[in-house]
């Protein structure tokens, strides 16, 4: 087969598996293996090429979740196809690292700089886009605790790393023009890295359990005011609900802003659920789009059998204009609170995370389709951090997950009015390394990024790769 030939086969097979192993319902194993035909193509053809191959192969492979980005209410359409097309360059630019740095010689420094390279720049997203940053290669690995486990010591970006590395690291070693100990190396590496996950032990929370309750509707009613008719109705719904939970629940959790209260309004819907919550001896945390003399907040209203409510401000709203952010944190007797998009970012995560809080509570609302991976996202906040996860979202996938990610519970939305989810969590210790240190795998993800790019900007006095070695 010609040159051409292997490049169709690389580019198709990298494509079905970034189409199956990443997006909205990923295959978590096949994730690993995606980068690896276009890495393996990269080196022996000419570099227009393997920019281009790399380019339509996640391009393709991401044709899974154009739809949702196209049609998504929380992702304007600019920023849709910047998120699309700006991967597909990404995954390009670093199998173009790859290419120069092993054509060169440089096998163990290609497989370290092109998923630095990748990782940084995603990292540098996350900074920079008001909607946050999830569905990435991390997330494919959330329902594989083993694997996520080191998100405690180096964030996700350790796991968005190694996934990318594994393939970068075989194909080095495969490349022509490597020789001897840099042919080794990557695999030496990816051999250890995965022998210390093996046999890593981590030992599961031993705090105490809190019994959680989730409560969402298959349809999400925005910012229902409770002012109206419409609205005492929904909130003797949930009453019902909550009332049917199980003996022994501590905590209820309903979807976010699923009511609309004011200054006048508000002590309506508290007093409905001090009521219940008093009866079944429980806390009672649902999102409310609250208007107050400061502004308009996004908030998580927790409401206890006795004593004052407690009032998280969501810290992240994305574009909206109209609805101002939090700043701070809110614990109700030791349990943390937070919003929605919030898990998007690193905080307000990482402060609960070094304050020691071992579970939040979260109202979320999602667009069904994304309900997984939203989900998995507050999950890799929690490891990161060391807490426990409660999400409660509303067209979408109600989960609780201890601090190690083993989700305890979960169900998609759907088939019912109401989708009830009830697990006994154990409480997290917080203070992981993250938590303490950040971001310092990213920053490093940097540095080799960018030695890479020195190396690979050197003008070789004599390339380490004969005219023949073109031929694949």
């Amino acid at each position: 087969m010609n040159k051409l030939g292997w490049a169709v086969v690389a580019t198709v097979a990298s494509a079905v598996l970034f189409f199956f192993g990443t997006g909205l319902d990923p295959v978590p194993e096949l994730a690993w293996l995606a980068p690896l035909p276009i890495l393996l193509l990269a080196p022996r053809v000419p570099g227009a090429a393997a920019l281009g191959c790399a380019f339509v192969a996640y391009l393709a492979g991401s044709a899974g979740s154009w739809s949702y980005f196209w049609h998504s209410l929380a992702v304007p359409r600019p920023a849709a196809i910047a998120i699309i097309g700006g991967s597909a360059l990404l995954f390009a630019l670093s199998a173009g690292l790859f290419r120069l740095l092993v054509r060169r010689g440089h096998g163990f420094l290609a497989a370290l700089a092109a998923p630095a390279l990748w990782t940084v720049a995603l990292y540098g997203v996350a900074l920079l886009n008001p909607t946050g940053l999830m569905g990435t290669l991390m997330t494919t690995q959330a329902d594989r605790p083993d694997v996520l486990r080191i998100a405690a010591v180096t964030g996700g970006w350790g796991v968005e790393f190694l996934v990318l590395f594994v393939s970068a690291a075989v194909a080095a070693a495969l490349a022509p023009g490597v020789r001897g100990a840099a042919r080794l190396t990557g695999l030496v590496t990816v051999a250890a890295a995965l022998g210390a996950l093996v046999f890593w032990s981590v030992p599961a929370p031993s705090g105490p359990s809190t019994r959680i309750a989730l409560v969402a509707p298959d349809k999400s009613r925005w910012a229902v005011d409770v002012a109206t008719p419409d609205g005492q109705a929904l909130i003797q719904s949930y009453v019902d609900q909550i009332r049917r939970l199980p003996d022994g629940v501590q905590a209820v959790v309903l979807p976010e802003a699923a009511f609309a209260v004011d200054q006048t309004s508000r002590p309506r819907l508290v007093d409905a659920f001090a009521d219940v919550a008093r009866v079944r001896n429980l806390d009672v945390v649902t999102g409310v789009l609250d208007t107050t003399p400061e502004g308009r907040f996004n908030a998580a209203l927790a409401v206890p059998p006795s004593g004052a409510p407690v009032e998280y401000r969501k810290w992240h709203n994305g574009d909206s204009k109209n609805i101002a952010s939090g700043t701070e944190l809110a614990h109700l007797a030791g349990i943390g609170l937070m919003v929605c998009m919030d898990v998007n970012f690193a905080d307000p995560s990482g402060d609960y995370g070094e304050a020691g809080t071992g579970l939040v509570l979260i109202p979320a609302s999602d667009e069904n389709v994304d309900g997984w991976v939203h989900s998995r996202t507050a999950l890799i906040r929690g490891v990161e951090n060391g807490f426990s996860v409660a999400w409660s979202a509303a067209h979408g996938t109600p989960m609780l997950a201890d601090a190690g990610g083993h989700v305890l519970a979960d169900a998609h939305t759907g088939g019912s009015p109401f989708t009830m989810v009830v697990a006994d969590v154990p409480i997290g210790s917080g203070k992981t390394f993250y938590a303490r240190f950040g971001d310092w795998f990213a920053w490093l993800c940097g540095l080799v990024a960018v030695a890479g790019i020195v190396v690979g900007a050197r003008k070789p006095s004599l390339s380490p790769i004969t005219t023949n070695t073109g031929q694949l």
